[in-house]
């Protein structure tokens, strides 16, 4: 009889273990947020932006744990392996979420099978940006600069897969030139490095260089829209130097474990949204040079495919590699 009992118990403590939880529930805890790169990264900024104002509104802490390496590959491991009951999420970013499946052979996850899209936070065009010491004036003169210097010139990513590492590769396909790449991990010592002249060259998210830039410790050379943008208007887009296959964003959104219930999805999308559409965020947002997307699972889940085919490409047409 004792055994029996026991047994029904610990049945029953199965079954309300696995009970799901309940969206309209959701937070009634600490919400771990990780961002698979540094402190002070861009993901990273925006990351504690956001989760200062969903903790705010839900009246819970999102705590971001950063968890970086391999290219954005250990923290995004993290999450695609973890409870999908809501209280671990992921800031996505191009290389771990559309590239890096095409650039690892090792990749310990796959981005389509073991995460859930929930919404495209936001995006930023990037810069081309050289130490003043390199002697070019602007664009065409870096490009023939290099072209007669070739291998002498080296330059930053925030990592292997990165929007910074592929555009720059493509850049190196299109116009001929050969340039050594150096991967990082994010933009700040990246950063340090070009001022200091350590690297010549890097092609990087607006927010990083344009301080530098307008200081004039940094030289801008173009931005990679298809048109010129307000918050760069001198700069040349790359479809104005006959390069339009150049356009990139650097970009970030939510996701969680794929196995996460629709509901709660839901439910995190719209707490999300909430936040990221208030003037004073949207407003931050702009001044660090970030466009706001907040769009629907569906659509974000469709702009990663598109992602993923474009990068895919760019891979095997420049034989792009990971560099470590």
């Amino acid at each position: 009889m004792e055994r029996r009992r026991l047994i029904a118990l610990a049945c029953l403590a199965l079954v309300l273990g696995a009970t799901p939880v309940r969206a309209e529930d959701w937070p009634s805890r600490s919400v771990r947020w990780v961002v698979p790169f540094p402190p002070g990264s861009t993901p990273d900024t925006v990351t504690r932006l956001l989760a200062q104002g969903l903790g705010e509104a839900l009246h819970q802490p999102f705590v971001v744990d950063n968890r970086s390496g391999a290219g954005g590959n250990i923290g995004t491991d993290l999450v695609a392996k973890a409870k999908p009951d809501g209280y671990t999420l992921l800031l996505g970013s191009n290389g771990p979420i559309a590239v890096n499946q095409a650039l690892y052979a090792d990749l310990p996850y796959d981005p389509t099978r073991d995460l859930a899209p929930i919404t495209l936070l936001v995006r930023a065009p990037q810069i081309f940006t050289v130490n003043p010491g390199v002697p070019a004036a602007d664009f065409k003169e870096f490009v023939a600069y290099a072209k007669a210097n070739p291998g002498k010139l080296s330059y930053g990513s925030v990592g292997s897969g990165s929007a910074s590492h592929l555009t720059m590769e493509e850049l190196k396909h299109r116009a001929g030139i050969d340039l050594v790449h150096v991967p990082y991990r994010g933009f700040p010592p990246a950063i340090t490095d070009l001022l200091a002249g350590q690297i010549q060259a890097t092609c990087a998210i607006a927010a990083s260089v344009l301080p530098y830039i307008r200081a004039g410790t940094l030289r801008g050379l173009a931005v990679t829209t298809l048109a010129r943008t307000a918050i760069a208007p001198d700069l040349p887009s790359v479809a104005e130097l006959g390069l339009p296959e150049l356009e990139s964003y650097a970009w970030q959104g939510l996701l969680a474990p794929a196995a996460t219930p629709p509901a709660l999805l839901g439910r995190i999308h719209d707490a999300t949204v909430a936040v990221l559409t208030r003037p004073d965020v949207r407003a931050t947002l702009a001044q660090q040079g970030y466009e706001v997307i907040g769009d629907s699972p569906a659509q974000y889940a469709a702009f990663i495919r598109a992602e993923t085919a474009r990068w895919t490409a760019v891979i095997r047409r420049t034989g792009a590699k990971v560099d470590r």
